[in-house]
């Protein structure tokens, strides 16, 4: 059977989740003892199996090859509940990814090959084919992109991404830079930018820290070692100084949990805790610090949740006390970023675009970081709050190829 780079990659995706969910969620966890190419099968009809699969020292089960459909091979039939779920999850997770995203992939992608070759020709001759580049890579996912990139290099012995930055200019050249860029490059090239012009007001920082999941920041994180032979934590810590730094550097340091589970006894003494720290106007205080920067999303949601019923007012607001103060700002945008992270893009995208004079480099950031993970969310919250479409004021407010691809990341779909 021929397989096709795509296939390849949705191969590889099932096995990732599967292994993840048996040794991470599963309890007891289930390891795999050959994670080798010999046991990943695929049968003529495109389902994947895990063969050799043996139980952990706490497994009652023996589980001998998991199909992607959600049905085992060689347990009883009570036992189908661990391959049920973890399909359910798959399907749930992907189904959510791609409610989410506004990128759209075509159905049928040509050859990594055909992508690098057209890519290849509007860089030749007069003048560039910018349209060519936008109906590309405005339309290849981050998985599809690292492949392009990598056969780009090893066919034309160019780094893609240096016949870029030759070819196109301004605001359209960071977009397109950006968006070639693997998310945890991208991430640290965001960072390395914001700590080298940092300022009170600039939240990048915060906005990578809170954003992404544990192991995006993590990747993050070692990329930034790759890129720039040092650490994010050393550069935060060297940049900023203050209460700033205080809080950005256990931010940006953190591997937060992910699950669900919450403790509702520590939501409500840390909500008191809050509350007592944020009356005494102790912003700063060590515990107000650890609880944003270590505990799970889910138990901060809970803990905010449960401040706002016992105390009358959302946290926010109480954070408000002085709306000059910088600190205060940030430490708002990161209950935000924690809690409702649509709220604070639409907020930054409404600040880049409706102020006078667009704010490029933000509109740029949101759009390239957002439109494979959140940006429909994203757009739909920008929408009921400026009762204009996300893409109309794209439109009103950018220009060019610039604004062309834009509109494609956001998932303009032409009339």
């Amino acid at each position: 059977m021929k397989l096709g780079w795509i296939k390849r990659i949705n191969v590889m995706k099932v096995v990732l989740y599967a292994l993840s969910y048996m040794h991470h969620d599963f309890s007891p966890p289930i390891v795999h003892p050959d994670r080798s190419s010999k046991n990943i099968l695929l049968h003529l009809d495109n389902e994947v199996h895990i063969s050799g699969l043996w139980h952990c020292q706490a497994s009652k089960t023996h589980p001998t090859s998991i199909k992607s459909n959600g049905a085992v091979y060689g347990v009883p039939k009570e036992d189908n509940f661990l391959t049920r779920t973890l399909w359910e999850r798959i399907q749930k997770e992907i189904k959510e990814e791609e409610a989410m995203a506004t990128l759209t992939v075509p159905t049928t992608v040509p050859s990594v090959s055909e992508d690098c070759e057209q890519l290849r020709k509007a860089f030749s001759g007069w003048g560039t084919n910018e349209g060519l580049i936008i109906d590309i890579l405005g339309h290849r996912n981050a998985e599809q992109r690292n492949l392009i990139r990598k056969t780009y290099a090893e066919t034309y012995g160019e780094d893609l991404l240096k016949a870029l930055d030759k070819e196109l200019s301004n605001d359209f050249e960071r977009l397109v830079l950006l968006w070639a860029l693997d998310p945890a490059e991208r991430d640290a090239l965001l960072a390395n930018e914001a700590t080298k012009r940092w300022t009170s007001s600039n939240q990048v920082l915060m906005e990578i820290a809170c954003t992404r999941s544990a192991n995006q920041l993590l990747h993050a994180r070692q990329a930034y070692h790759a890129r720039y032979k040092k650490s994010l934590e050393e550069d935060v810590a060297h940049h900023t100084t203050g209460d700033f730094r205080k809080l950005l550097l256990p931010l940006v340091s953190s591997y937060r949990y992910e699950g669900e589970e919450v403790n509702m006894t520590l939501a409500k003494t840390e909500a008191k805790l809050l509350h007592e720290k944020i009356s005494d106007k102790a912003y700063s205080d060590d515990d107000v610090i650890r609880v944003l920067a270590t505990r799970s999303k889910a138990q901060i949601n809970a803990t905010l949740n449960h401040y706002k019923n016992e105390y009358g007012n959302d946290i926010n607001k109480d954070l408000k006390a002085d709306p000059k103060d910088e600190f205060l700002a940030l430490l708002r945008s990161t209950v935000k970023c924690l809690v409702y992270p649509e709220k604070y893009f639409e907020k930054v995208l409404r600040l880049a675009i409706n102020r006078r004079g667009t704010d490029e480099g933000a509109l740029t950031r949101v759009v390239c970081t957002r439109a494979e993970v959140d940006l429909k969310i994203i757009a739909d919250e920008y929408q009921r709050r400026n009762s204009v479409p996300l893409t109309r004021a794209i439109v009103k407010d950018t220009h060019g190829d610039y604004e062309k691809l834009l509109l494609v990341l956001a998932g303009h779909v032409e009339n």
